[in-house]
């Protein structure tokens, strides 16, 4: 089992919230709103394909963290089937835990192939409120 790092976690909750603040959403669709931008944004670098397979890993990985995440899935156009649908089963911390650690497992392993100074400007492409300057610590991500 690989468990997220503490920045890459930190940066998760981050986006997160950022997320939920900019559109004024709850946890739960903030987060899928969060995964359907970085689905946008990264099947334009890596294909549907390589999404696909980077969001399958990072399941993966997140369901050995998180049980509530075993019920769901990574469609073939690397969409995620029945992620709202169990997170409002959970409560709201289960919720909270198992998306912050499916992003944060997802920002890993992008770091991991890409580095992270690079994840982090792709990040920064999709929310620009970031702030421009790598006060995440992403020499502890990687």
């Amino acid at each position: 089992m690989r468990q997220t790092a503490p920045a890459a976690q930190d940066l998760a909750q981050r986006l997160l919230a950022l997320e939920a603040s900019v559109d004024n959403l709850p946890d739960v669709y903030a987060a899928s709103s969060t995964f359907e931008k970085l689905h946008l944004s990264l099947v334009k670098l890596i294909g549907v394909t390589g999404f696909q397979a980077l969001l399958v890993r990072a399941l993966a990985l997140a369901k050995t963290e998180v049980a509530w995440l075993a019920a769901v899935e990574v469609e073939a156009d690397g969409t995620l089937r029945g992620f709202e649908e169990n997170a409002r089963k959970q409560s709201a911390e289960e919720t909270i835990q198992g998306e912050v650690t499916l992003l944060s497992q997802l920002l890993g392993l992008l770091i991991t192939f890409i580095g992270a100074d690079l994840t982090l400007r792709l990040l920064k492409q999709i929310w620009s409120e970031l702030p421009s300057e790598n006060n995440f610590g992403a020499e502890e991500i990687s």
